[in-house]
This record gives C-alpha cells, structure tokens and sequence, in this order.
C-alpha cells in the first residue's frame, strides 16, 4: 500500500505545483500585458501630437504660399491691365488714322466719278466725230472701211514681199563677194573638228597588254627600248593612263602593223631589250611582206587577172592595210574589178582590160603614206612606171574625172567604182540610215505653205521643191527659198551643202473643139 500512496502524493503534489505555476505565470502575464498597453497609449498619443503639429505646419505653409500667389496674381493683373490701356491708346489712334483716310478716299472717288462723267462725254463726242469722219471718207473714196482695210493689207504684203525679196538678193550678191573669205573659214573650222576622228580612224593601231607592268619595260631603262621600237620602225607609240593598251600611231599602215606585230611577239616573249627588239622587228617585217605577197596573189587570183609585174603584185597586197571611209581599199579594188568585168561582158567591150583597170584603178593609195600627190596622179605614175597599156593608165587616170573619159574602159571603170563605193554597207552610211536622212529633208522642206510636192535627189545633196502657183509668187519663192534654207541648217546635220531648188509652174490648158 505504500507504494500506491507514495504515487498518489507525488500525484497530488504535481498536480498542486501545476495549479500554483498557472497562477504565477497568469499574474507575470497579466502584468506585461498591462505595461504594454501603457506604452501603447504613450505612442498613440505622441502621434496624435506629431500630426497635429504637422498639420497646423502644413497649414501655416499653404496659408503663406496662397498669399504669395495672390500677391503675384495681382501684379500680373496690373501689368495686362497697363498693357490692354496702352493697346486701347493704339486702336483709338488708327481708327482716327482710317478715318480721316477714308474720309480723303471719298472725295477722290467723287472727284474721279466726276472726272469719268467727263471722260465718257468725250468718248462719245469723239466716237460721232470718228463717225461722221469714216462716213465722209467711205464716200469719198467708194469703198467701206473693210474694203479699204483689206486694200490697204494687200497693197503691203505686196510691196514687203518685193522689198523682202530684193533685199534677199543684195544680201545674196553681197554673201557671193564674200564666198571665198567664208569658204576658207568655213573648211579650216570642218578640218579642226574632224581631223581628231578622220586620223583616229586612219593612222593608229592598238597593242592589248598584259599589265601596266609591262608599259615600263616596254619603256626601257632611260626610254631605250621605246626609242629602239620608233627607229626600227617608223612609227609612235603611245603610252598613256589608258590601262592595259597601248596605241601605236603613223600614216604608213605598213609599218604600223610591223610594230604592232612585233609589239605583240615582245610582249609574249616577255625579254625586251634592244637587240631582242631588233630581231622582233625583222621577223615582223618578214611576216608582213609574207602576207602583202599572199594577199596580192590571192586578189590577183580572186579578180582572174594574169601577167601583171611583180611590184605591181606587191603593191596590191599593201592596200589590205589600207581603209578608205572604212572600206578596204584592196577589197574595193577587186569589187571594181568583177563588176567592170560584168558590165565589160554585157556591153561587148574587152573583159580582160576591163578588169585589169578595175584592179589597178586605186593602186595609187598603196604610196599615199609615202609619195606626194593625190591616189590618182600616184596611179598613173606606178602603171606607166611598169609599162601597163595605155588605155588601163588613161582609165586611172579618168576614174575620179580628174582627167576627161573618152573610151567605154573609162566609164565601165567609173561606173564599176561608184557601185562597190555606193553599196549598202560599203561604207559607214547604211541605206536605212541613208533613206530617212532623205526623207527628213522632204519632211522638213514640205512643212511651207503652199508647197506641192517635195524631191530630193542627188543623193540628198538636193532638194526640189513644187510650189502653187497661185499661194507662191516670184517674190515669195526667194523668200521661201531662204526659209526653207534656214530651217534645214537649223534641224538637219549633213555634209557639204544642200541645194534648195523652188520651182513654180503656171499652165493654161484649152481645147479647140
């Protein structure tokens, strides 16, 4: 039993322990609750007081700022109040302005109303007076006032028309004195302006290289191997900021061509010094003599003509390098031949000299380069200098009618050269070209009043003009004449001239019944 009520002490005393701890920590518990609530009070209040302080501050702060606006409220109302006085003293014053202004501005409107009641008496006066004048002068003279008018218009465009035309003529007869001053100016200014272009075309040849590179040692040290190239030679090369080209110049297209081939072995070859340049030279100079040979015997083969001397060969075969307005001269002088010889057979003359002429005829341009004197007179000298017979020399000679035909031969070989020259395409003129360059001046000249029908003929070297009679008079077909002139100098671009021809016909037709 005692265990049991030992455990039931230690039971009763824990559980009083509990009781009396509870109670403890009740009462501690109870007492901090209280001091906080205390100091709770004491925040609140506190805060209450800050904000009262920091609004009555906030007050004080709005109440001064209010005061301050207010205060510049008032000035600025002050200062637009001066400023609306000032602007007030401004108006007062432009309408007195505009007032006595408008009040000047009527009186002269009155004056002027006044003045124009005055003005349109007159007028009124005047116009009966004008009446009663043209009434008197309508009787006089019988005729109405438009009558007189057109009269009067005819009468003037009549004598304008002869005074235009007479005057055209002292003009004309005055230009004649003068032609050949004009003339000489005339062919200096076309040779300046077209002599860049005719020996552009003529007298240079262009080597493609590899590099600017190889310009300098084209060159050479100090320029010798330039300077050994245009000895060998004869000819100019020149070296310039054109890239990769360099141009060889000179009027002789034989040695034009040896430099350019030899120019083209160097480059290839790639050792340029002047004696490997001296050693170029002489193949080229073999190669083109191979050619010259070859192209003469095969155009002496090519036109079937035999017998001719050898140096008369070679010379044929110079003109492949030879251009004439960018025909090949020696292609031309084989066309010449087989034509001559087609119209040699057709009209029963010798076909055999015809063609010989017709190959000849231009050999002349084969020394051009080098000898004096036209293609013509050259041609001439080299046949009788190689005894060819003398009708193929006379028909050289009479090919540009520098010397007067006189045998069939003569005007076969004219006849034959004017058609290869005057084939389409020959020459750097086209026929389309060519056609609407004709038709252009028809156009133009027949945009006049009172032209018919327009021509142009002569290869547009001329230009005919039918007038109507009855609308173009003597007088006026000058007049006329010198417009159509004019307009085509002004919207044209020719050679040389143009002629401008105006024709006026009158026919009286009548049957005797």
């Amino acid at each position: 039993m005692e265990p049991v009520f030992v455990i039931l002490i230690g039971c009763a005393a824990a559980l009083a322990g509990l009781v009396v701890g509870f109670f403890v920590r009740k009462s501690i518990a109870e007492k901090k609750i209280g001091s906080a609530e205390e100091q709770s009070k004491r925040i609140l209040e506190d805060a209450i007081k800050d904000a009262e302080n920091s609004k009555k501050e906030a007050l004080i702060s709005a109440k001064e700022e209010i005061f301050q606006m207010k205060k510049d409220a008032d000035f600025d109302v002050k200062e637009r109040r001066k400023e609306v006085s000032r602007l007030e003293r401004r108006v007062t014053q432009k309408e007195e302005t505009l007032d006595a202004k408008l009040e000047g501005i009527e009186k002269k409107e009155a004056a002027l109303a006044e003045k124009h009641a005055q003005a349109d008496k007159l007028k009124e006066q005047i116009d009966d007076t004008l009446k009663s004048q043209t009434a008197m002068l309508e009787r006089i003279a019988g005729l109405t006032a438009e009558q007189a008018k057109a009269e009067l218009i005819s009468k003037l465009d009549s004598e304008l028309a002869h005074e235009t035309a007479l005057k055209i003529s002292e003009y004309e007869e005055q230009f004649r004195d003068e032609a050949d001053v004009k003339a000489r100016d005339i062919l200096s200014l076309a040779i300046q302006r077209c002599a860049a272009d005719l020996v552009s075309e003529v007298a240079i040849s262009v080597v493609q290289i590899p590099g600017d590179e190889m310009k300098g040692r084209i060159i050479g040290r100090e320029g010798r191997n330039i300077r050994t190239i245009e000895n060998l030679t004869g000819v100019e090369l020149i070296i310039d900021d054109t890239p990769d080209v360099i141009t060889v110049s000179g009027f002789d297209p034989v040695r034009r061509e040896i430099a350019r081939i030899a120019l083209e072995k160097l480059i290839a070859d790639g050792r340029i010094h002047p004696a490997r340049i001296e050693e170029m030279v002489e193949k080229a100079k073999r190669e083109v003599d191979n050619a010259i040979k070859q192209a003469g015997d095969k155009a002496v083969f090519e036109a079937g003509v035999h017998g001719l001397h050898p140096e008369l060969i070679k010379l044929l075969g110079r003109m492949k390098y030879r251009t004439s307005y960018g025909q090949n001269a020696l292609r031309h002088s084989i066309e010449v031949s087989l034509l001559a010889g087609v119209i040699a057979d057709e009209l029963g003359a010798d076909v055999t000299m015809a063609r010989r002429a017709g190959l000849l005829h231009d050999i002349g341009k084969a020394v051009t380069a080098e000898a004096e004197g036209s293609h013509v007179q050259l041609g001439v000298e080299i046949a009788t200098k190689y005894r060819e017979n003398k009708d193929i020399i006379h028909a050289i000679a009479a090919h540009h009618n520098d010397t007067e035909p006189t045998s069939v031969l003569d005007y076969i070989i004219q006849a034959a050269d004017a058609i290869s020259a005057a084939r389409p395409g020959a020459r750097r003129e086209d026929v389309e070209n060519y056609i609407k360059r004709l038709q252009k001046l028809e156009e133009v000249a027949g945009d006049f009043e009172g032209v018919e029908k327009t021509f142009a003929i002569q290869a547009g070297r001329e230009v005919r003009i039918m007038v109507k009679p009855d609308m173009i008079d003597d007088d006026k077909m000058k007049i006329l004449a010198r417009d159509i002139a004019k307009k085509i100098e002004g919207e044209l671009d020719y050679p040389g001239q143009i002629k401008v021809s105006v024709i006026r016909e009158s026919r009286c037709v009548d049957y005797a019944k």
